[in-house]
């Protein structure tokens, strides 16, 4: 079974458990981003449709770095799935730290990052230049290690699962298993842009892996938090989500007036200047004094910086 074909399956699952939080919103009397759900789902379901057919591509050269193996890890044994489990959990954290720190990469998982809610319904809201930006080459040392492709992907796929249960904000601290697993506390976390959350707790089903690398915070609930990509305008048009920053990335490549500044345009962190970034997260996150709750009043704030690129 492909790992797509796995998260199709899933998809029912899925729905319920939309669903089922939509109706818990409204029986609080809470309001429900409909709107930005919809177009999630949409963008869920363009991704569906052509990852399979973009990942079809690596195929030749997975299959030629797995053939450079050494020795070939069974796939009918336990041992060997745990052992995948935890590697493939080690590539991911790297996957998706460095999809924070290089702009190259930030460009397709700020997709991710859009909707200014945390909801059951963005969790697939992913991109699909996921090819173009190098996504991929954090798996491919596991294959020359002689790990068959489909058992890698298998894998992630049921990483991924697991991780859709995260995007919520109606289920609270786990209490012991936070030390060991991400959680839906850990990844309200890593969503927020406020600034002490910024580029936090990257694992996807373990949060060890930051707690071993610098990368860990844990949820205040006292502190309101705001979601969304710093310096960008909300928008509901699907394309401008998808594409927004290879535009931006474009932009600045032509300004560009020497092949630093072009390199550290694409490949720097987000938010890199010849000047250094234009972002003052002190004056960006203090008390705005709006009428707005205080997520949103930051969040207004946040998305009136001049910078174009950061969370």
């Amino acid at each position: 079974m492909t790992s797509t074909k796995i998260l199709l399956y899933a998809f029912p699952l899925f729905f319920a458990l939309i669903v089922l939080e939509y109706w818990l919103y409204r029986k609080d009397g809470r309001p429900f981003p409909k709107a930005e759900a919809g177009i999630s789902l949409l963008m869920a379901l363009i991704y569906q449709i052509l990852n399979p057919r973009l990942q079809g591509l690596l195929k030749p050269m997975n299959e030629f770095l797995f053939e450079l193996r050494p020795w070939t890890i069974p796939t009918n044994v336990w041992w060997s799935w745990v052992l995948g489990f935890f590697l493939v959990e080690f590539a991911y954290y790297w996957l998706h730290r460095f999809g924070h720190e290089i702009r190259w990469m930030w460009a397709s998982h700020s997709v991710h990052h859009s909707p200014t809610s945390i909801t059951f319904s963005g969790a697939y809201r992913l991109a699909v230049t996921g090819v173009f930006s190098g996504m991929f080459v954090f798996f491919l040392p596991l294959m020359i290690l002689g790990f068959a492709p489909k058992m890698i992907f298998t894998i992630f796929a049921l990483n991924l699962i697991f991780q859709f249960f995260l995007h919520t904000e109606l289920v609270p601290k786990l209490g012991f298993l936070e030390k060991i697993l991400n959680t839906p506390s850990h990844h309200r976390v890593h969503h927020a842009i406020n600034d002490q959350y910024i580029d936090k707790n990257y694992g996807g089903i373990l949060i060890i892996f930051d707690r071993m690398f610098g990368t860990y915070a844990v949820e205040d609930k006292q502190v309101p938090i705001a979601y969304g990509l710093i310096g960008k305008t909300p928008t509901l048009n699907p394309i401008k989500l998808f594409f927004q920053e290879w535009m931006a990335i474009f932009t600045d490549l032509r300004q560009a007036r020497s092949l630093k500044e072009a390199f550290f345009y694409a490949f720097g962190r987000p938010g890199w200047s010849p000047k250094g970034s234009s972002l003052d997260k002190s004056s960006a996150l203090n008390e705005s004094g709006s009428t707005l709750p205080p997520a949103q009043a930051i969040g207004d704030r946040i998305y009136a910086t001049d910078t174009r690129y950061r969370r």
